[in-house]
């Protein structure tokens, strides 16, 4: 049971940190809304906007100003939410495979390898967390702005919507929100029990031969009953 678990949270952890990653490098984080009088898609991400003609389909992108230059405090934010993001769930997961029982290493210390998976569940729940924010914050404030110009009347001819890039992010973060759950609480309720499971294979292989050792070593004294017993039959 607990060999599955691992490897359903390691599936997991590939897919959330994958997604995390495209979500960061892609460009759809907003997207004009249906009822915009344009004939273009339009789309902007964290590093530049795309706009794709809808009749012959040239699509153009141009990147925003330097790191340096003065943007948006939504922009800054998510990007270093999400770059955050991208880096922990990648150790995570790195640190997972490493615990997997079917990689060869350690292959002699389990519980060593269990620790490491638990690090790892722990490491992907952090990495959930700034990519769920900076995702859900960049939604809601397209929202919010989207709303504020209706509620005033205020037409601009685009209206903007937040686009699969950002829906990306979320499902992500929720991956990995799921992965280390498995990895810290599933996987301690359902690992081995047994006196023998607490420590290393190589300190049990060290006590059981000592053990060995003594028994063979060990001879029961002969009581007093015992010696007149066999004096008399060799008699």
């Amino acid at each position: 049971m607990r060999d599955l678990l691992q490897y359903v949270a390691c599936f997991f952890a590939l897919f959330s940190t994958g997604f995390l990653v495209v979500a960061t490098w892609t460009d759809c984080w907003m997207v004009n809304a249906d009822d915009s009088l344009e004939v273009s898609t339009k789309c902007r991400g964290l590093w530049w906007e795309c706009v794709t003609n809808a009749f012959d389909g040239i699509r153009t992108c141009d990147e925003y100003d330097s790191i340096l230059a003065e943007h948006p405090l939504k922009l800054v934010l998510t990007r270093a939410l999400m770059i955050t993001a991208d880096i922990l769930a990648g150790f995570g997961f790195i640190m997972l495979l490493l615990g997997l029982h079917c990689v060869k290493f350690l292959p002699d210390e389990p519980y060593i390898k269990v620790r490491i998976c638990v690090v790892a569940g722990t490491t992907l729940l952090i990495a959930g967390a700034p990519g769920i924010i900076g995702s859900v914050w960049y939604a809601v404030d397209v929202y919010v702005e989207r709303s504020s110009l209706v509620l005033h009347n205020i037409f601009l001819g685009i209206q903007y919507k937040f686009g699969w890039s950002c829906w990306l992010g979320m499902a992500g973060s929720m991956g990995c929100f799921l992965a280390g759950a498995i990895l810290t609480c599933c996987l301690y309720i359902f690992k081995d029990v047994g006196p023998e499971r607490n420590y290393p294979y190589s300190m049990r292989k060290t006590y059981s031969n000592a053990a060995v050792s003594m028994a063979k070593s060990y001879v029961a004294p002969r009581t007093e009953t015992a010696k007149m017993y066999a004096v008399d039959t060799r008699v």
